[in-house]
């Protein structure tokens, strides 16, 4: 098989990411369809919005562990059938909130093999000073991924009905895995000859930039997908309050929200490599924080909460692609695939916690038909960021400057 130029395997990773991702958002998607089909509360919808991510914690240190060892190219393919399992699951047999968490635990670990060891077969196959503007590309397609799923979720889930989209969504991981297993040279990874326990992957925290980085994604995880998976539901509750005034469907608004949010990503890498990373990145951080209760502050008036919303997703990508590119250059090559897996494992196991505890705040503070609830869910999203700042002043400074 012909080797691919570098800018040509960048474009069919990215596409296949984007790709992959299609079920990614159609239950946050259809979230306030569903939460009144099946009579939810806030706990029990953040609860189902977490267990994808639940789903990608359990599975992300086998499946991103292996691409030291195993061609990642094949990781992908296999993770691309379970999270097509899962979207076809739902589609057929959910029917209540249990069900649809244990459908959603399997998409996530659909994702927990795609979208790290994507990032792994990237960087294995890729190197020079090109390698960390291209992981930013790579990583902020996630956000093109996501943006594609909420538009092609809320388009579905009207025109054919919430299990059609679920079962549409199933085609774009069958499609992505393919075209990652037929386009990509076989590798041998760097550490194929080794043989590291699941626990010892833990080991890479020993390093003190890894520990930083690793922490950093976690706070970042915790407000970004917490932020995606109520974002519909929060603007749905915007247009109600106004009575409908907004031009756009709430998963329409929320897929160009998302887009909005990819540059951020890019040239935030750019410029944390110019004014350096650990100041970049928790500068960052504090602004997300403040924005996170400044959208629930304005939960009440729809144009205002858009442009919020814009800001606020800005900033909340603006540090994604410095924190992994980051995360990369401090890493041993022959333990990139540990390190990646171990990064994944905090960061959406913070992502699991924060949709969960933004449903719980909800639901204690007045329930979803309440602005002043609303207030302090959002501000619940903004918490880590606020306080990882905080943190790297007066506590022990995890190291972000490698």
């Amino acid at each position: 098989m012909r080797r691919l130029s570098d800018g040509r395997l960048l474009f069919l990773l990215c596409l296949a990411e984007a790709l992959s991702m299609s079920g990614f958002a159609t239950w946050p998607g259809l979230l306030p369809q569903l939460q009144e089909t099946w009579h939810l509360s806030g706990k029990a919808a953040g609860a189902v919005s977490g267990a994808f991510f639940a789903g990608y914690m359990l599975a992300v240190p086998i499946l991103s562990g292996l691409t030291d060892r195993i061609d990642a190219r094949r990781v992908y393919f296999f993770a691309c059938l379970l999270a097509a399992s899962g979207c076809l699951g739902f589609a057929f047999f959910a029917s209540d909130a249990v069900s649809a968490a244990l459908f959603q635990t399997l998409t996530g670990a659909g994702l927990a093999g795609t979208y790290m060891p994507g990032l792994k077969a990237l960087t294995d196959r890729l190197a020079g000073s090109r390698q960390p503007r291209f992981i930013a590309i790579y990583t902020a397609t996630f956000g093109v991924g996501a943006s594609f799923s909420y538009l092609f979720s809320g388009w579905a889930g009207a025109a054919l009905g919430w299990r059609a989209a679920f079962f549409l969504g199933a085609f774009g991981p069958i499609l992505a895995g393919l075209l990652v297993l037929a386009g990509l040279q076989p590798l041998t990874p760097h550490g194929a000859a080794r043989r590291v326990g699941l626990l010892r992957m833990f080991g890479v925290l020993a390093d003190r930039a890894t520990l930083g980085y690793v922490a950093g994604y976690a706070a970042h995880c915790w407000e970004l997908f917490g932020l995606r998976s109520w974002i519909v539901a929060l603007v749905a509750f915007s247009a109600a309050s106004s009575g409908g005034s907004l031009p756009l469907a709430p998963a329409t608004a929320a897929a160009a929200i998302n887009l909005v949010g990819i540059p951020a990503s890019i040239f935030g890498n750019e410029l944390a490599g110019r004014f350096g990373r650990r100041r970049y990145i928790f500068t960052v951080m504090a602004a997300s924080g403040g924005l996170a209760w400044l959208a629930g502050a304005v939960a009440g008036w729809p144009w205002a909460l858009l442009a919020v919303l814009v800001l606020y997703n800005v900033a909340v990508m603006a540090d994604s692609a410095a924190l992994t590119a980051g995360l990369i250059s401090a890493a041993e090559p022959a333990r990139l695939g540990a390190a990646l897996a171990v990064y994944s494992l905090f960061g959406f196991g913070a992502g699991f916690l924060g949709p969960l505890v933004f449903g719980v705040v909800l639901d204690a503070s007045g329930g979803k038909d309440s602005a002043t609830a609303w207030l302090f869910a959002c501000g619940s999203l903004g918490i880590c960021c606020l306080l990882a700042p905080l943190v790297a002043m007066f506590g022990s400074r995890p190291q972000l400057s490698r």
